[in-house]
């Protein structure tokens, strides 16, 4: 929703560390879902934009990892939360009046921006969503018609019966996400964030140990530290890598409903630096062991490589607790990006209403039609990985990088620096260039009728 608000007057080019701090009050009255300000530690927000941040698109690292080679792979991850960083610094600088996305966007480039944001950000939202409940699906009751993938935790344990089928672990899912799911405030999420982060680090410790126990049987694929040109059917298909990389940072349509409700709102900064280096720990040490334990056969998702016989003699009840640690993460995450996904739903459909929390008859009914659309959509589609071939190199490229370098050179309030500009153009420049030729690779693959190793399991 934009308010006027969000289009303060301009102000003087070079403007001074006063001006600056008029667009970084250090309380905020309300954010766009309604919530109190004034109640979140910068802790409960670490715990918060690092959920955000990590969701399904780690189990794409190691194919990442695959096909860049270590050392290009490690860099990347770097460099793009090093991107990721100075576009949620240029958000936070341009942020005054209501503190949204869709304000920004809209104090920039007036409706047909936010709406615009909004669209992206939905679209976005609804596909990984809808990625997470498949894989939760397969996790727990076997992928949809592939009788080589991994057969499921349930039926492994129990047996072929109805309540191990993909429909009841769907509904099963439901009830546990539905308290979840409802909570009005961002920061009601900090505890499970919180547990989704020691449990994405459950997952890393597993990978890391498994990966440390063939090193020593002897049966660990050893990594390359750069690409091999012979497996690349051009190398262009490089280039399919980074827009993988850049959805596993894609957290920016979280960052005002999380900073809102800080009790100093210019914490924020601290709070998504902190959670960057986490997560890029995460990330790196994923990929490596995950690619250190597979080699050359580290599937697009690895989840998959965990129930394939590699040789390690690692017992099955590891590969379990690494399939259900990740699954359980998955849920915990599910319920902050609905979060975003319901405001920003709001916003397209209900713009100029009083603040979404403050109506629970239209919290509750546009909650329960997004899950209802997400579940009919995960229990309809077995698997959009290709779907995500192509969201990650435009919904996700535009939200993190494209959208916040125009509001740079944009400029509306007249505060950017030359280097500002300079790095917003970089941003926009290197986005474009990598993910049109991802765009293009991806295409050109499914014309041949190949399949990508590593965007399918982009998320």
């Amino acid at each position: 929703m934009v308010s006027k608000s969000s289009r303060g007057p301009g102000m003087t080019a070079g403007g001074s560390e006063a001006e600056e701090a008029l667009l970084l009050p250090e309380h905020e009255v309300g954010d766009p879902a309604g919530a109190a300000p004034g109640n979140a530690s910068v802790l409960g927000a670490v715990f918060n934009v690092s959920t955000s941040v990590v969701g399904a698109g780690i189990m794409s690292i190691p194919a990442a990892m695959r096909v860049l080679g270590v050392a290009p792979a490690l860099a990347l991850i770097v460099g793009v939360a090093l991107l990721a960083n100075v576009a949620v610094d240029f958000m936070l600088r341009y942020t005054r009046g209501t503190p949204s996305y869709a304000a920004l966007m809209g104090g920039s480039f007036g409706r047909a921006g936010a709406k615009l944001l909004n669209v992206f950000i939905a679209f976005n939202c609804v596909g990984t969503l809808t990625v997470y409940l498949i894989i939760i699906g397969d996790v727990m009751s076997g992928p949809v018609g592939s009788g080589e993938a991994h057969a499921g935790v349930l039926p492994e344990w129990f047996g072929p019966h109805w309540w191990t089928g993909r429909d009841a672990v769907l509904v099963a899912a439901a009830v546990i996400l539905l308290p979840l799911v409802l909570q009005k405030h961002v920061d009601s999420l900090r505890y499970t964030s919180a547990v989704s982060i020691l449990l994405a680090a459950v997952f890393m410790l597993i990978t890391m140990g498994i990966a440390v126990y063939t090193v020593f049987t002897g049966t660990a694929k050893m990594p390359r530290m750069l690409p091999d040109f012979s497996t690349l059917a051009s190398p262009f298909e490089l280039f399919t890598a980074v827009p993988v990389i850049v959805v596993a940072f894609t957290f920016h349509f979280n960052v005002h409903p999380i900073r809102a409700e800080l009790s100093k709102t210019s914490d924020m900064k601290s709070a998504v630096r902190i959670s960057l280096v986490l997560c890029a720990a995460i990330y790196a040490a994923v990929g490596f062991f995950g690619f250190l334990l597979f080699g050359d056969a580290t599937m697009p998702d690895v989840l998959a490589n965990f129930d394939r016989s590699s040789g390690s003699g690692v017992p099955q009840a590891l590969n379990d607790a690494a399939r259900l640690s990740y699954a359980l993460h998955l849920v915990l995450v599910f319920p902050l990006l609905h979060y975003s996904l319901r405001v920003n739903v709001d916003e397209l459909l209900f713009p100029g209403r009083r603040p979404l929390a403050a109506d629970t008859r239209r919290f509750v009914a546009l909650t329960a039609v997004l899950m209802g659309l997400l579940y009919a959509l995960a229990i309809a589609i077995p698997s959009i990985w290709t779907l995500f071939q192509y969201s990650g190199s435009t919904f996700a490229v535009c939200i993190s990088l494209i959208f916040p370098g125009a509001i740079v050179l944009r400029d509306v309030h007249g505060i950017a620096k030359r280097n500002d500009k300079a790095m917003a153009a970089m941003m926009i420049t290197l986005a474009v260039i990598t993910s049109s030729i991802a765009i293009a690779s991806n295409v050109m693959s499914s014309i041949k009728g190949e399949v990508k190793g590593v965007s399918a399991g982009a998320s």
